[in-house]
């Protein structure tokens, strides 16, 4: 049986004093340990607010918070900075903002330059017809009618703006009547809670049960037939009459999760009324979501409405709008494709742009939401 030696424990001058500078790292009973970082991080600290303190996108170097500090903010200014690194966001602004100068100025210039308007029909019968862009009806160049002209000779350039003016109004007064029903809707169930919330989302899933578009047409069917101007309001109402079921859902949610917090108790302990809780407390603190589904729901109300001019329904002649330009279009695509390229197209961008700038604005106003 060999002798057992005797483990040679280092002496206090012979042990290192960090394992790393021996070249070797130190054992223990877990292991060897995980390397040191390549780089310490040096001035940063983690988001003061912890609803913000999400994975690595939310920290900040002791710079930023010292100019955050110095300059001061606020969630509207954080989500505005937010929105502005998302690059789709802000495409869909910038082209949203020159369609709607476009819109708004662009009859205008074009009724002083070449007195041309959406409804004109020229006098000479040679030039109620259609021809291509940037062209006359002998074939030769001319910058008259950059977008052509469509069948009762009418400028396409003219028709399209005024066209954008109708279905970008059809899409923000229709969704502000869907804002003003819903937020009273579902803040009063949300915050009253208990039968009155049973009865009144009851209701809205009544109305969800119906197909929102029948009751649309059936609107516009009964109540129709009268002057243009008068159809077109009546679009408003219809639609928007409609359209708000998902926004009382999403506000009564909200208001749900905050009405038991400590400012609204403060405020019911101070003697404030019900309605002054609902409007002037919960509803603010509640925009959020409800401005990201707003931006939505316009390009989805826009929709609605090229659907119902595509049907008759909609804007009626001598007022157009991009879904009654596309109805006319379609008719002629074979023979004159210009007149149903040019508001498609415009359509398809100012609804893509707006989908942008909502999915911006959800990731900006929603912490939970931003892509790292």
């Amino acid at each position: 049986m060999s002798e057992e030696k005797t483990p040679q424990v280092p002496t206090e001058e012979g042990r290192s004093q960090n394992p790393w500078d021996a070249g070797e790292p130190a054992l223990t009973p877990q292991g060897t340990p995980p390397k040191p970082p390549v780089s310490a991080r040096r001035g940063d600290e983690i988001h003061a607010f912890p609803e913000m303190a999400v994975g690595e996108g939310d920290i900040r170097t002791a710079d930023e918070d010292a100019r955050s500090t110095l300059s001061g903010t606020s969630l509207w200014k954080d989500a505005w900075r937010r929105l502005l690194r998302n690059r789709l966001a802000v495409f869909g602004l910038v082209v949203v903002g020159v369609i709607v100068v476009a819109v708004l100025l662009g009859p205008p210039l074009i009724k002083a330059t070449t007195g041309f308007q959406y409804d004109t029909i020229p006098s000479d019968s040679k030039l109620v017809q259609s021809f291509p862009p940037f062209s006359t009806p002998d074939g030769k160049f001319s910058a008259t009618h950059p977008m052509g002209t469509d069948s009762a000779g009418r400028d396409m350039l003219a028709r399209v703006l005024q066209g954008g003016r109708i279905s970008l109004m059809v899409g923000i007064i229709s969704t502000f009547v869907s804002l003003l029903i819903g937020l009273t809707w579902g803040a009063t169930a949300g915050y009253l809670g208990g039968k009155v919330d049973d009865v009144m989302m009851r209701i809205v899933d009544v109305l969800y049960a119906i197909p929102y578009m029948m009751i649309v047409i059936v609107l516009l069917a009964f109540f129709g037939g009268r002057s243009p101007l008068q159809q077109i309001f009546l679009l408003f109402a219809a639609i928007g009459a409609v359209s708000w079921l998902t926004m009382a859902r999403i506000v009564r949610g909200q208001v749900i999760s905050l009405k038991n917090q400590e400012f609204v108790l403060a405020a019911r302990a101070t003697g404030v009324s019900t309605p002054k809780i609902i409007f002037r407390h919960l509803v603010p603190n509640a925009l959020g979501p409800v401005i990201v589904y707003a931006t939505l729901t316009i390009p989805s109300v826009m929709l609605q409405e090229a659907f119902l001019s595509f049907l008759g329904l909609g804007v009626q002649a001598p007022y157009a709008s991009w879904g009654s330009l596309a109805q006319e279009g379609i008719q002629n695509i074979a023979v004159f494709p210009w007149q149903l390229i040019f508001p498609g197209v415009t359509m398809a961008l100012t609804l893509f742009s707006l989908n942008f700038l909502g999915d911006g604005l959800r990731d900006a106003l929603d912490p939970q939401m931003r892509k790292f």
